[in-house]
């Protein structure tokens, strides 16, 4: 009894006031923080100090000012250290992809730059990410119509350090299109990284007369790829093609230059005069003379600059054809058999990247019609020494059929 009294005097009552003066442990500090006498609170284990600290503050506006600003320095500390990582990552990545070569380009045409906030790139010297640009293009595809060009184009961008512009841009061969300038032809090109090649392609630039001199005037030193086939067969694709365009919804005149009851006609009764004589008033006869048309480009630029593709080999076995291509443009070796599977329905090759298989559009390959072999033979005879002509120039035999 007397040891629970004894307890009961020793705690401190609701109403009693600890002695001591509280002004002893007031301090004069920011935020108002209040010292108090340790005979303030219930006793607990351990020694205590004369004086304790009261977690609190006595104005509310101004401790609601602080905790903002500990949170937002504290939000802004992981927001570095978040993006720091995010762009060490990058730029890993990008190094990364730059070493491959090619597929930085969306393929499609996107930029990939790095950010990061508050110029850290600038303070710890970061190398910069490489930017897309649409360049001039460095290779052209000059022709021939009918000869595979559009087969070509989608077989050398199979490369990754190779970029295409999407269609014929007709800039050097159409007038309209050569006066609006060098910018506007740029703005036609696909971005591509430095290092890498665009090509164009527009097949009636080889027989166009003031192609030539305009190719040099944008750049002298630009690599030409002129694809070629046997000219008989190359004769009846087109008139195909031609033939395929005269339909009732077609334009009042043929592309070439013939009405188009003409198109219409038998293939032999085009290709040759009423007199028996072969008819190279025929544009698809005359497009057939490469050699009328390539002395004109070696007038401009010298022989090393154009590479003649056998279109006819090309179509049967490209990777040959490929490695020469690579060669010529001065690239790495990259486009191989596995690149390629053989369409049965087609009759020719489709092409097979990391990601997908692609055939050309039906109207690649027609089945060409049957045509007398009297006259392919006729036609044949005609071409040899025009042929020889070529072969020539070319400084090559292409070892065409001479009947």
């Amino acid at each position: 009894m007397e040891s629970r009294v004894q307890m009961s005097q020793s705690l401190p009552r609701k109403d009693h006031r600890p002695e001591g003066n509280y002004t002893s442990c007031s301090q004069n500090l920011p935020l108002d923080i209040v010292w108090l006498p340790r005979s303030a609170f219930r006793p607990a284990e351990g020694e205590l100090a004369d004086c304790v600290l009261v977690v609190g503050v006595t104005r509310p506006k101004l401790a609601a000012f602080f905790l903002s600003f500990m949170l937002l320095s504290l939000f802004l500390t992981f927001h570095v250290l978040y993006n720091s990582a995010i762009y060490s990552i990058q730029a890993v990545s990008m190094a990364s992809t730059a070493n491959k070569g090619h597929n930085m380009l969306p393929i499609q045409e996107s930029s990939h730059t790095i950010s990061h906030p508050m110029a850290l790139r600038k303070r710890l010297k970061m190398p910069r990410a490489p930017r897309p640009t649409r360049r001039l293009p460095q290779a052209l595809i000059i022709g021939v119509r009918k000869c595979g060009t559009r087969a070509l184009l989608e077989m050398l961008y199979l490369h990754p350090m190779v970029q295409k512009a999407s269609g014929e841009v007709h800039f050097f061969d159409r007038d309209e299109n050569y006066a609006l300038g060098l910018e506007w032809y740029r703005s036609k090109m696909p971005l591509s990284f430095k290092g890498q090649i665009t090509i164009e392609k527009s097949p009636s630039y080889f027989v166009t007369p003031e192609v030539p001199e305009r190719v040099r005037a944008m750049n002298s030193t630009v690599r030409l790829l002129l694809i070629v086939r046997e000219p008989v067969t190359r004769a009846i694709s087109d008139y195909t093609q031609l033939r395929s365009r005269a339909t009732p919804s077609a334009p009042a005149v043929s592309l070439a230059a013939h009405p188009l009851s003409d198109a219409a006609k038998p293939f032999e009764h085009l290709a040759l005069a009423p007199d028996g004589s072969i008819n190279v008033e025929y544009r698809p006869i005359a497009i057939s003379l490469y050699h009328a048309y390539l002395h004109r480009w070696l007038e401009v630029f010298p022989r090393e600059q154009i590479l003649v593709v056998n279109g006819d080999q090309l179509i049967e076995d490209p990777v040959p054809q490929l490695r020469r291509i690579e060669r010529f443009l001065g690239l790495e070796h990259k486009i191989g058999r596995k690149n390629f599977y053989f369409n049965e329905t087609k009759g020719f090759y489709c092409l097979r990247n990391d990601t997908t298989d692609k055939c050309l559009r039906e109207t690649k390959g027609r089945k060409h019609p049957r045509v007398d072999p009297a006259v392919v033979t006729k036609l044949r005879k005609f071409f040899v020494q025009h042929n020889q002509r070529f072969y020539d120039l070319i400084g090559e035999d292409l070892g065409w059929p001479e009947d």
